[in-house]
């Protein structure tokens, strides 16, 4: 059932009295009302009405309506060849599978504990080259990072 309702609201002393209005048709009435299909365009936009249409028709996709904090949490849960295979789904989904925000959550998944010297190099590397980093390559960044931070140190105290 689609179901269209409206509020008329005005300062002007005519429509003071007016009630809200309200139109129910079945899906397959929906598809065969132009005018109707009009006004919601009109008011609510193309997008709104293309979803509609979809809902009609039977062709729901709730994984795109989910917000990007929940999916990033179940993405975090995919094989490394689904997070390829889902980021080519879309544009939304080729962002979430390459931010920083999953890559993080995945890492976090499989080490458990990340120390703040770790964080600090994912953060300056960005975490899914952090990920894909083998852990001797990872040593040796956060050694050299360590004598930086001593030699600067060093450095300022001669």
């Amino acid at each position: 059932m689609v179901i269209f309702r409206w509020w008329k609201i005005s300062l002007r002393s005519e429509f003071r009295e007016a009630r809200p209005g309200e139109l129910r048709e079945t899906h397959e009435d929906f598809l065969d009302d132009p005018s109707l299909q009009i006004q919601i365009a009109i008011v609510f936009g193309g997008d709104t009405l293309d979803h509609i249409f979809n809902m009609c028709r039977g062709n729901y996709d709730f994984l795109v309506r989910l917000p990007d904090p929940l999916l990033l949490y179940i993405m975090s849960y995919l094989d490394l060849e689904d997070i390829a295979r889902l980021s080519q789904v879309s544009h939304r989904f080729e962002t979430l599978c390459n931010s920083d925000k999953l890559w993080e959550m995945i890492v976090q998944n499989l080490s458990g504990k990340i120390t703040s010297e770790m964080r600090s190099l994912a953060h300056e590397v960005g975490w899914k080259q952090f990920f894909f980093t083998n852990k001797i390559q990872l040593q040796l960044q956060l050694r050299r990072r360590r004598q930086m931070k001593t030699e600067s140190s060093d450095s300022l105290s001669d």
